[in-house]
């Protein structure tokens, strides 16, 4: 049955996304409950948990922005095994030794700060206007570039409760793939693993002391008992606000280019009490960049 009556104000529902579902499918409930357009801020793989902020209306346009803010994750890493697509959902392979907890730690430090890393293949990197996963699942021989990525810390936090597995705690900048990562820390340990779970703890604003059971949405909730759940745009938004003369921000609301005596950076910028967007100062000009209302 189509829901028709559609949420008033706009913003986010953070989510914290059970193990086994498709991130699609979240923004697709949210799409039904609120009838209006939404979009996630940075997928998760279907065996992940955790935070997954989805946007409401015009707020899945920050999609750009938010997919460069700081992610923390709780990953499991199992040793002396591979798959085709680095987790434990892929076709396993075993062999290789299981080092041990204290030869992980020490070489933990050489993944810090900006490093190189090859996305998995099983993944939604476009290859000549296709799929990773895609070409991986017809069977498609091909390779995928390295792209630098930035790892802020990483740290074990001992053995988890399956065989040969431990857990490593990951903070890092968006488009890091913690497949990848549990690759390459076996490598250079000179076996092999694959993710086995992984729990996003932070995406930004969003962490999981913020977020919603996905049973929450399952309730099918009426639209007004719906929106105590939604954080408004402003509010995840660690930006000043923009301080226009009266003529300027007439003139910037209407695209124009302006001066503004602020220092460079983005800034909130609203229409009396409206909060209207994202504007960016350049060299001493003002733009407003993202229209949100």
């Amino acid at each position: 049955m189509k829901r028709t009556e559609k949420i008033k104000n706009l913003g986010f529902f953070n989510v914290d996304k059970p193990s086994g579902l498709t991130s699609g499918t979240i923004v697709n409930k949210c799409k039904w409950l609120t009838a209006t357009p939404c979009g996630h801020m940075g997928t998760l793989d279907p065996l992940a948990s955790g935070v997954l902020p989805v946007g409401v209306g015009n707020a899945a346009r920050l999609f750009d922005h938010f997919l460069e803010k700081e992610k923390e994750y709780i990953a499991e890493f199992t040793f002396g095994v591979t798959s085709d697509t680095l987790d434990s959902t892929g076709e396993l392979v075993f062999g290789g030794h299981v080092p041990s907890g204290r030869e992980i730690a020490e070489v933990l430090p050489e993944f810090l700060g900006e490093i190189d890393q090859v996305p998995p293949k099983y993944s939604a990197k476009n290859v000549n206007g296709k799929r990773g996963y895609d070409l991986a699942r017809a069977g498609v021989e091909f390779e995928l570039p390295p792209k630098r990525v930035r790892i802020f810390g990483v740290e074990l936090l001992g053995e988890a409760e399956k065989e040969n597995t431990f857990r490593v705690k990951i903070a890092c900048g968006g488009g890091t793939y913690i497949r990848s990562l549990a690759r390459d820390i076996a490598e250079r340990l000179g076996t092999k693993a694959v993710m086995s779970a992984l729990r996003r703890t932070k995406s930004g604003f969003f962490t999981l002391e913020n977020a919603i059971p996905f049973s929450v949405l399952e309730q099918d909730l009426p639209v007004e008992e719906l929106e105590k759940y939604l954080i408004p745009t402003e509010k995840t938004l660690p930006l000043e606000r923009l301080e226009l003369t009266a003529k300027n921000a007439e003139r910037a609301f209407h695209g124009m280019t302006v001066d503004a005596a602020q220092a460079d950076g983005l800034y909130k910028i609203y229409q009396g009490d409206l909060f209207y967007g994202i504007a960016e100062i350049k060299n001493g000009k003002a733009k407003i960049k993202t229209k949100l209302c």
